[in-house]
This record gives C-alpha cells, sequence and structure tokens, in this order.
C-alpha cells in the first residue's frame, strides 16, 4: 500500500473532481481504426480535518473569582481535536493496463476519455457525472475580542495610569458593573442621554456588551478556535497491513507518520470481494473476445480510519485492482443497424451500463 502527504492545494484539486477535462477519441482511417486507452488503479484520498484550541489567561486572571465569581484560564494551552475524516476513492492511471481495441475498417466509433486518458463512456457523449465530494474547509482563527479596537476603548485612563495590577483588576471589575447598568437604564428608558432611536439604541448597546466582553476576558481568558485540514492518499496494495497515515501533534497539528511528536491516525483495508470473470452456461469462466475493449470487473473493499483507540470513519470502496480484466466485443459498437453504447466508472473502470443507440 503506497501513502502520500497531500498539499492542502492538491485536496483543493481532489475536492473539484467533478469538473472533469474529457477529451473525444474517434476511430478513423488516420489511426486506422484503433483507439488508445488505460484502465484505473483505485486511489483513496483521506480528508482529515482537525480543531485548533488555543487558550490564553487574562490579565486579571488571579481576580477573577474575587470579582466575577467565575474560575477563569489560568495558563495558556494549545491542543488540535480531530474533528472529521473524509474517506474519498478515485481513480488514476494504472501504467500496466493499457490497451488498444481495433474496430472494423470504414466504421466511426468514438470514446471519451477524462484527462487521463480513461474511459467515460463509448459512442456517447452523454458523460456520466461525478458529483464533488462535499469536504471541510480550513477555517482561519479570528482575532480575539483583546485584539480589537473596542478593547482599548474599555480601558479607562484611571485603570492606564495605576501602577498596580490589583487596583486595575478592582477598576476594571468597577467598570464591568457600570456598562451592566449603562445597558439596564437604557433598556428601561431611564437613561438620562437616551439614544435617538432604535437604530441608535442598539449601536449604543452592542457597544456596551463589547467593552463588557473585552473587560470581563481580561479577568477570564480568550479561546480562538480554527480548523485545519490536509489530504493522505493511499493505494490499496495486494497485502493491507494497518498503516500510519499521519500524526496529529497536541502543539503542531499534523505531522508527518514518523514524526513521533504526535498520537497516529492508522487506516484499515480490508478486502471483502474479489471480482471474477463471467462464466457461461456451463459454469467456465468465460474467455477474453478476441480484439476485446476492456474494461474491469472490480472487486471490493473495507476502509477504515481510527484514532486515538476509536474509529473515525468506515465505508465499502470499489477497488479496480481487486477485481480483473474483462472486454466487450468491439463489433457490438459497429453494428450497422443496432451499435451499442457503454459508460464507464472512472474510479474503477467498471462497465456500468450498456444498450443500443435509437
Amino acid at each position: 500500500m503506497k501513502y502520500t502527504f497531500l498539499t492542502l492545494m492538491a485536496a483543493a484539486c481532489i475536492a473539484s473532481t467533478s469538473a472533469q477535462t474529457t477529451q473525444k477519441l474517434t476511430a478513423g482511417k488516420i489511426n486506422e481504426y484503433g483507439l488508445i486507452y488505460s484502465l484505473p488503479v483505485t486511489t483513496v484520498d483521506v480528508t482529515l480535518e482537525a480543531e485548533k484550541t488555543v487558550k490564553t489567561p487574562g490579565e486579571f486572571f488571579k481576580y477573577a473569582k474575587k470579582y466575577l465569581g467565575t474560575e477563569p484560564i489560568t495558563e495558556s494551552s494549545t491542543a488540535y481535536e480531530l474533528k472529521s475524516v473524509n474517506i474519498i476513492p478515485r481513480g488514476i492511471t494504472d501504467p500496466d493496463e493499457r490497451y488498444l481495441v481495433q474496430f472494423k475498417a470504414g466504421t466511426t466509433p468514438f470514446m471519451m476519455v477524462n484527462d487521463q486518458n480513461m474511459p467515460l463512456c463509448i459512442n456517447t457523449d452523454q458523460v456520466p457525472e461525478t458529483p464533488a465530494p462535499v469536504l471541510p474547509v480550513a477555517v482561519d482563527a479570528q482575532p480575539t475580542i483583546l485584539e480589537l479596537p473596542v478593547a482599548k476603548q474599555a480601558v479607562t485612563a484611571e485603570m492606564l495610569q495605576s501602577p498596580s495590577s490589583a487596583k486595575r483588576a478592582e477598576l476594571a471589575a468597577a467598570r464591568i458593573y457600570e456598562l451592566r447598568e449603562t445597558r439596564s437604564e437604557i433598556l428601561s428608558g431611564n437613561a438620562e442621554n437616551m439614544p435617538a432611536d432604535g437604530q441608535a439604541m442598539q449601536l449604543v448597546l452592542d457597544n456596551l456588551a463589547a467593552q463588557e466582553e473585552a473587560l470581563t476576558a481580561m479577568f477570564l481568558g480568550t479561546v480562538q478556535k480554527s480548523t485545519e485540514i490536509t489530504t493522505v492518499n493511499v493505494t490499496p496494495g495486494p497485502t493491507n497491513p494497518r498503516n500510519v497515515i499521519a500524526r496529529l501533534s497536541m502543539t503542531d497539528g499534523f505531522v508527518d507518520p514518523d514524526n513521533l511528536s504526535g498520537a497516529p491516525i492508522y487506516i484499515d483495508i480490508a478486502v471483502t470481494e474479489r471480482g471474477e470473470l463471467p462464466k457461461n452456461e456451463k459454469g467456465e469462466e468465460k474467455r477474453f473476445p478476441k480484439g476485446g475493449l476492456a474494461y474491469r470487473i472490480p472487486g471490493k473493499a473495507t476502509v477504515s480510519v481510527s484514532y486515538d483507540g476509536k474509529q473515525r470513519a468506515s465505508r465499502p470502496v470499489e477497488v479496480a485492482q481487486y477485481g480483473v480484466v474483462f472486454g466487450l466485443d468491439p463489433n457490438l459498437f459497429t453494428d450497422k443497424k443496432a451499435p451499442a453504447y457503454a459508460l464507464f466508472n472512472p474510479i474503477t473502470g467498471a462497465l456500468t451500463e450498456i444498450g443500443t443507440i435509437e
């Protein structure tokens, strides 16, 4: 099993795979009525989302219990928590599965392929849509209330001039209760200088609330949250022992699998079904048609991701390399009376639909 750490930019590309680039290949005299294409191997993108929490004590945390009756943050800390895991299969070109399909001279069947030259459909331009997976996005930490201009506005001149932190804490607590009283008077209509209208009142109330929040944060501390995203690519192999695909460090977030500063995030791939060749009425395996149009009959597996002793995500996945390659008679697609069309799964190379063009 191969696995690689992808960048966030690569993860963004993965999320937009539905907007695939397609190309039309037409059999004709110029290419001797032959089309060259590749079948896919199935790979899995595991997108990991972690929430980062940064806690910072306030300037007056020692006095929080005395003046506000609340337990404050007393030490600076950074912690990460794994929030979500998304398992998304996709197909990539299998360099060992490249084929030439030869059609009858004088005919013009065509094949739609993706940007990796893997077949999507033949004799129809109705390319199957692959919905883009809904993946989490990184969220930057927002400024705390103490980093906003209102924090300076909440600090009085007397607080600035006091050399004693105990005195400043006392003045800050008094200012909190003063702000609460002012808000109460405005809401009850008893303030000496009432705002002119409802909009002005709301602006004043919002400002008072922001100042109170800033002063309170000086006692209780602040909490900043953000999210980080990384995507790890795993290609299932013939055997799949449990593997560490990434680690989550409490101080550095996602780190490489060999970085022991983080706790391991494991992937398990269990084969549940092997693809088999179709059989005839006698129960004998059918032979690959001469010059046939190759496609995959995939196998199946269950992909699971675990962390901290718990399974965080699991899903069944069809896997091209756990199956076999079979083929369609190319004459089906050149029949003059009823030419066939076919649709293929670009993740596995499987035949998903075949019919006759009306």
